[in-house]
């Protein structure tokens, strides 16, 4: 059975919610599925006094277990316009499987949240996918076969580069359903890829 790692980042939650909805849509498609995320850097006493959802119920991972998947997909909200630092920090300290070539040939994607519509989910998605590639990794977007891209009947997340949401400025922007769809197409879609390349 093709293993698939849902790796993820999350300040607020809409990030945790995403990945929840990249696992479902990788489970959909025939997949074993672990969530995990990394862990947080600022102090208790800062992240409480920013709201910060702590209470996240998925593992922290460690780099080493990064090897044991078939496929990785990562997820974080962006800041300015590139991945956070808490993932930064993560992929920094992947130089040993680096070393190795541990994840050459596995498959990548990546989603994200940001702010507002043009608060830099491109750029911060292509901040994910240029760690994967450097890892040698196989990268996969998120398809214009997922029609809820291309919709113009409301303000939604969705990129050919990945999955991605829209927090609002307070965070108060529940993810959508268009936001979740999405994000369980890349799941089955990365899914169903990593199979043909175990095959």
């Amino acid at each position: 059975m093709t293993k698939v790692l849902v790796l993820y980042y999350s300040s607020y939650g809409h990030i945790e919610t995403m990945a929840e909805a990249v696992a479902a849509g990788a489970r959909a498609a025939g997949a074993e599925v672990s969530i995990r995320r990394v862990p947080e850097l600022v102090p208790d006493s800062v992240a409480k006094a920013s709201h910060f959802k702590t209470d996240q119920a998925a593992p922290i991972a460690e780099p080493d277990e990064l090897a044991e998947y078939d496929a990785i997909i990562v997820g974080t909200g962006t800041r300015f316009g590139r991945m956070s630092s808490q993932m930064a920090n993560f992929w920094d300290r992947t130089g040993g499987l680096w070393a190795k070539g541990a994840l050459v040939g596995k498959i990548g994607a990546a989603f994200t949240s940001t702010a507002s519509q043009h608060g830099g989910q491109e750029t911060t998605l292509f901040s994910i996918l240029t760690n994967l590639l450097h890892h040698g990794l196989v990268v996969s977007g998120l398809p214009y076969a997922f029609q809820g891209q291309l919709t113009l009947s409301e303000v939604s997340g969705g990129t050919p580069y990945g999955a991605s949401t829209l927090a609002g400025g307070d965070g108060a922007r529940a993810v959508s359903e268009n936001e979740l769809d999405g994000a369980r197409f890349l799941g089955g879609h990365v899914a169903r890829l990593a199979g043909k390349l175990a095959a």
